[in-house]
């Protein structure tokens, strides 16, 4: 009865003419079912259909099986059944006037035998069909896995990111789920079904699971890109499959810094390098569920780095090129798993500094790695150049991430930008496809200037950020303009007519070109000395604006007095002993 009661939930899969041929008119399948128990306890195996000296005792077993099945019969309370079954009882006594009993035993001695061979045969192509499911979906997954952290890379400069990692998640779980009702599966079939089919299944089963485990642990809130030495930082890894780990033990993560030579061996070996390149003070944490937000993280808090070991500089690279990264190993056991698995995470490329003044240059080689590099590329590879109008997503996107703004750079301001870091003041061309190299970005000084192109654009940034934000967003601030398009909009302008652009000469200055007049009666454009951050701090860009009387109307022709009239500050009240009010005076340099 029990492995009837096996076969019966999978004879939906036979065809119905196997049906029909296992059970035949001489042997129903309605016999099989109701004398299911009697039929198993037999011992069939004894019985040759060739011997007819065991005729006797094949024709006592059929005698036995017709009066079971009309005691079957008479006791359903089924009419249509109970007519059935005694129809099938008459036909089985009809056997006893064949000369041989050849075609009994051929059905009731070996066709559940058969039946059993086919049903093991279709569980095993189930089984084939599920596993091959199981790896297309799982490698959806982990591709999944790997846009997310890609996502998270390009986050850097400005790209979108959800880090929400509940549905990634929740699709772990599932998979192993999948994977573990399957190996059950597949451990009923060996029983009766073992050999190098078996094996392959376990093993392509055992490969699924392996991998599932190792990718499922990921760098949920990554460290800063740019850490300087002796610097506090904290960092949070998360384990997809925390839910299932096996209890017991708690599981303590380890974090070193690995070199970029390191990262790539790691991707082609996935060995865990012995050589350490740098101290890592508080460089272990525990695995620790939430179960509020059902996730199990590992949280590195108050790590910093003691001291670091720097790869041999080649020609005239900079310590702020070097790309190190943070490496995540421990050992899991999964719930069901005998063995622990080892597992592995890497951080996003970070610079290691020991000085304020190289964040700036830290910054640059980090934003060309997040915006230049290709995902699946071998740690940490980025291209020497890169077409211009890639530059502009890049920059853009940054500037508006940085300073939180939704206002972009338009096309005025990014031609502007392709002018100066190609040093071309002069071109109105397309620059779209024109290739900007590394050198140009952050290596080479701009011409006449001491800082390069980053220097200074990430001057421009902070200043925006800090100062300017709500002037930027609400487009009072013309921004990145070069001095030919400046005078071109300006020079048929009104006297007093001005706007705001940052500074060219200085890093991280904004200053104001307007239409003044000369001495002869005419017109000519003139730039007031930039004001930086410091300026800004003991009195605001609207304050001065107001207090600029050669300035009255904003390109193209708004008030001033009106468009900054929110930005102005209230005058303080007099003095009780008797001191006159500090007016700002603004010295206006031709």
């Amino acid at each position: 009865m029990a492995l009837w009661a096996q076969m019966t939930p999978r004879l939906q899969y036979l065809p119905t003419q196997t049906l029909n041929e296992l059970y035949p008119d001489s042997f129903p399948l309605d016999v099989r079912h109701y004398l299911a128990s009697w039929i198993e306890e037999q011992r069939w195996e004894t019985f040759d259909v060739d011997n007819m000296e065991q005729e006797p005792q094949a024709r006592r077993l059929l005698d036995q099986m017709v009066h079971l099945l009309q005691e079957v019969a008479q006791l359903n309370p089924n009419v249509v059944e109970r007519v059935k079954l005694q129809h099938i009882s008459r036909n089985l006594v009809c056997i006893t006037n064949i000369p041989t009993l050849h075609d009994f035993l051929e059905f009731s001695c070996f066709s559940w035998f058969v039946c059993v061979c086919v049903c093991l045969q279709k569980r095993v192509q189930l089984l084939h069909e599920a596993l091959c499911a199981l790896e297309q979906c799982q490698s959806c997954l982990i591709l999944r896995i790997k846009s997310w952290r890609w996502e998270q890379h390009r986050a850097t400069i400005g790209v979108h990111f959800d880090d929400n990692l509940g549905p990634l998640q929740t699709w772990c779980e599932q998979l192993l789920g999948v994977n573990g009702n399957l190996r059950q599966e597949l451990m009923l079939v060996k029983r009766d079904h073992g050999g190098a089919e078996f094996h392959t299944l376990q093993e392509s089963l055992a490969h699924l699971l392996q991998t599932l485990i190792q990718s499922s642990l990921v760098v949920d809130k990554q460290p800063p890109q740019v850490i300087k030495t002796q610097s506090k930082f904290s960092t949070t890894v998360r384990y997809l499959l925390g839910e299932k780990m096996a209890p017991g033990k708690p599981v303590l993560l380890k974090a070193q810094i690995i070199t970029e030579a390191q990262a790539r061996n790691l991707g082609q070996q996935g060995v865990v390098p012995n050589e350490n390149v740098g101290e890592l003070i508080n460089s272990t944490a525990i695995l620790e569920h939430n179960t509020s937000s059902k996730s199990t993280c590992a949280t590195f808090r108050n790590m910093s780095i003691r001291k670091i070991k720097r790869a041999d500089r080649k020609g005239s690279e900079s310590v702020t090129e070097e790309k190190f990264a943070l490496l995540f190993t421990t050992e899991i056991t999964i719930t069901g798993c005998e063995t622990p698995y080892s597992i592995q995470a890497i951080s996003l490329p970070v610079v290691v500094i020991v000085h304020g003044s190289q964040e700036i240059n830290a910054m640059a080689t980090i934003i060309w790695d997040c915006a230049f590099s290709e995902p699946n590329r071998i740690p940490f590879i980025v291209p020497e150049r890169v077409p211009w109008k890639q530059m502009c997503e890049a920059l853009s996107s940054k500037f508006m991430s940085e300073v939180q703004t939704q206002r972009c750079l338009d096309r005025y301001n990014l031609h502007f930008l392709a002018q100066k870091i190609f040093d071309q003041p002069d071109i109105s061309e397309d620059f779209s496809n024109m290739p900007v190299s590394w050198a140009q970005f952050n290596k080479e000084v701009l011409p006449g200037r001491n800082f390069t192109f980053w220097q200074w654009f990430e001057g421009v940034m902070d200043l925006t950020k800090k100062c300017l934000r709500d002037y930027w967003s609400d487009g009072l601030i013309f921004g990145f303009i070069g001095k030919q398009h400046l005078h071109v909009i300006l020079q048929n302008k009104p006297s007093g007519t001005f706007l705001l652009r940052f500074s060219d000469s200085e890093i991280g200055g904004i200053t104001i070109a307007y239409v003044g007049p000369t001495d002869n009666g005419g017109r000519k454009i003139q730039n007031i000395q930039p004001f930086t951050k410091k300026d800004l701090d003991s009195a605001g860009l609207g304050d001065r604006i107001r207090d600029i009387n050669c300035i009255t109307h904003v390109y193209p022709d708004l008030p001033k007095n009106e468009v900054f009239k929110k930005f102005f500050t209230v005058p303080s009240p007099p003095n009780p002993d008797g001191y006159l009010p500090f007016k700002l005076t603004t010295v206006v340099n031709p």
